[in-house]
């Protein structure tokens, strides 16, 4: 789950309320390449009755393709993945200085001063497309965040910029350095199947099996695909907020306990 520690609508104590609410247990903020969430979210887990596991969504990169990487468990202060956050929320910034240059020679200007001041980047919080897209709509440019993301800013789109940053074996390395458990991101939507045999010599402990764009025929691809290579599995519902095409999946798509604990078993 996300909050607006990175490109999430609600605040980690609003959106650990909604858990909550919704009849979870255990939960895990997994904000984009930042932990500035985790700790508002753990001041509210336990008096709300939830449970919080620490985590993070980190983007790597493989031929110029995004591949995301789940980290759980992770100690949120390690001085390592602290330093690497910081470079990577800094490659972000330049990411949107040079969208927002594009856009502007499109015919499409947007304030990236302001929204990078707005992000608060300084302070541990993450900038990316979805916000870039959020200024789009706001400005006139977009009719939503969807119509930014195929007009302007999707792969391939006129607006778009490659990501730089660390393959996925480096962030795996990371993620195992900080404590934690790697697990390979809604792979169902990436198709990098083909990885998961390099990655698991990296360390890669998990597959995100259910996620709320996998339909029961994918999660039975990559849950036969993890139990192939002795892999874990992981899940959730990839919620991002109270507007978007996930906006029902909060408390819906979970991870059975049984998985949880595999997962959990695999620290020992």
């Amino acid at each position: 789950m996300h909050t607006t520690a990175s490109d999430g609508t609600l605040s980690p104590l609003a959106l650990l309320t909604g858990a909550a609410a919704a009849g979870l247990t255990v939960v895990s903020v997994t904000d984009h390449d930042t932990v500035a969430g985790l700790a508002e979210a753990r001041r509210a887990a336990a008096p709300l009755g939830l449970r919080l596991i620490n985590g993070i969504e980190i983007t790597a990169v493989e031929n110029e393709r995004d591949v995301h990487i789940l980290g759980y468990f992770i100690d949120a202060g390690n001085q390592a993945l602290v330093a690497f956050l910081e470079r990577q929320r800094e490659d972000r910034v330049r990411r949107v200085r040079e969208m927002a240059a594009r856009l502007r020679t499109l015919g499409f200007a947007i304030d990236e001063d302001a929204l990078i001041e707005s992000a608060a980047v300084t302070s541990g919080r993450s900038i990316g497309r979805p916000q870039i897209a959020t200024a789009l709509v706001a400005a006139g440019h977009a009719r939503d965040r969807s119509d930014a993301f195929a007009r302007l800013l999707g792969n391939g789109s006129p607006a778009f910029v490659p990501r730089q940053g660390c393959s996925p074996e480096q962030v795996i390395g990371l993620i195992a350095g900080a404590g934690g458990l790697a697990s390979l991101a809604h792979p169902g939507l990436t198709r990098v199947d083909a990885l998961v045999p390099r990655l698991i010599v990296a360390g890669l402990a998990a597959l995100e099996a259910r996620h709320s764009d996998h339909d029961a025929k994918t999660e039975r691809h990559y849950r036969d695909l993890a139990a192939r290579h002795g892999l874990a599995v992981s899940g959730g519902s990839d919620f991002h907020g109270d507007s978007g095409y996930r906006v029902a999946s909060l408390g819906v798509v979970s991870l059975p306990p049984e998985d949880l604990a595999a997962l959990e078993a695999r620290l020992r």
